[in-house]
């Protein structure tokens, strides 16, 4: 029988629909770009989208669902923002009121929806150069952590940038840095190496989202911008509502990881 990671992006994103996949999806659908979301009410959409052009590391846009729209028309064939995600966070006025597993309840003519590329599509690339992920051996969400980088204000958002943090061994952080910069479209390159007190994280093992993993003896802690940076800056901002992915619960598309990258 094939594992979840060999299934189709369409399969996946069925067992989802079905309540079947609840978990972080790192991993599934190899070979597929995975990525974040963020719905918001149409009044604050044109100075979100310019957030994402003033902040394409943390904030790269692969596709924006005109309003009241809930079909993607270039990232899936047949999926639907409103249930195939396995956990959505539900923020009211900065504040994450509820984690759910679908929102067709909540859905407003309004609303306009947000894909944004996830770092998780250049791990793929990462395992096949025989550099670890550490997140995806121990079976956990990769961690993230809020820093004291702040992103460029538009219009009414404005905070600070959230990375993902992965451990590599010395010899191998360079060729990382080389391979994920490649992936422009799901964050690129890191955007800092090794004291992570120089960005304003003071523990490795208590991230804001995600789980901790394991930092093995001499390895290297290397961060990208990270895809979590919306509800960071919404936490901050207060926004009357917005709905986001749960972090590390990704919208599986159906573009290969390849399709994302440049020479």
């Amino acid at each position: 029988m094939k594992t979840i990671s060999q299934f189709t992006p369409k399969k996946v994103r069925a067992l989802i629909r079905k309540g079947r996949w609840t978990k972080p999806t790192a991993g599934l659908a190899l070979g597929y770009a995975q990525a974040n979301l963020v719905i918001l009410p149409e009044k604050n959409a044109f100075d979100f989208l310019l957030f994402c052009q003033r902040n394409p590391k943390p904030c790269p846009l692969l596709e924006v669902i005109e309003p009241g729209g809930y079909r993607t028309e270039f990232l899936a064939s047949g999926a639907d923002v409103r249930t195939d995600i396995p956990r959505y966070n539900i923020y009211r006025k900065g504040k994450l009121e509820a984690t759910v597993k679908e929102i067709g309840d909540l859905w407003r003519k309004d609303f306009v929806s947000f894909f944004l590329g996830c770092s998780f599509s250049f791990e793929e690339a990462l395992l096949g150069a025989k550099i670890p992920v550490r997140h995806i051996e121990e079976d956990r969400n990769v961690p993230m952590f809020i820093t004291n980088i702040p992103c460029k204000p538009a219009g009414v958002f404005h905070g600070p940038m959230v990375v993902s943090m992965r451990p590599i061994p010395p010899d191998k952080v360079v060729r990382a840095a080389q391979i994920t910069s490649r992936y422009a479209s799901v964050h690129g390159g890191p955007v800092h190496i090794g004291d992570p007190s120089v960005i304003g994280i003071k523990n490795l093992w208590r991230p804001d989202f995600g789980d901790p993993v394991t930092i093995k003896k001499g390895e290297v802690p290397v961060f990208w911008a990270c895809g979590v940076t919306p509800q960071a800056v919404v936490i901050h901002v207060k926004p009357e509502l917005c709905i986001t992915h749960t972090p590390g619960h990704m919208f599986v598309t159906d573009l290969l990881n390849e399709e994302l990258a440049t020479l």
